[in-house]
């Protein structure tokens, strides 16, 4: 489990209909992460954003532009981890952006772990 103390916290924005050779960019990313000892990750779908090329997306858009909507994906965990699987996962991101930031965990608890009496 993730302790208490400096991590890096990695943030992936994406377009969701950004796709892969197995489906959607987002989701092979998170299984990346699973299989690589991520302690975890979120997936946000976003409802307006634009990129680098200034057209507006929105959720309430009924065609393609509606698809095209941002997904953010980040996560948090030891600078040994994150520093060990940045070249793949920068390898797997073929359109979006990537930043990563030191941050520090205050409190990490994994209530399901607790057994109950």
């Amino acid at each position: 489990m993730l302790q208490a103390g400096p991590a890096l916290k990695v943030t992936v924005h994406l377009n969701r209909d950004t796709g892969s050779a197995q489906g959607f960019l987002h989701e092979d990313i998170l299984g990346f992460l699973q299989t690589n000892g991520i302690q975890g990750a979120t997936v946000l779908r976003a409802y307006a954003g634009f990129g680098t090329n200034r057209n507006l997306h929105n959720s309430e858009a009924g065609d393609v532009a509606g698809e095209h909507l941002p997904v953010i994906l980040y996560f948090v965990d030891e600078e040994s981890k994150v520093r060990a699987i940045l070249p793949r996962l920068l390898e797997m991101v073929t359109d979006g952006l990537v930043d990563v930031h030191p941050t520090e965990v205050l409190k990490n608890i994994n209530t399901q772990d607790k057994v109950l009496s």
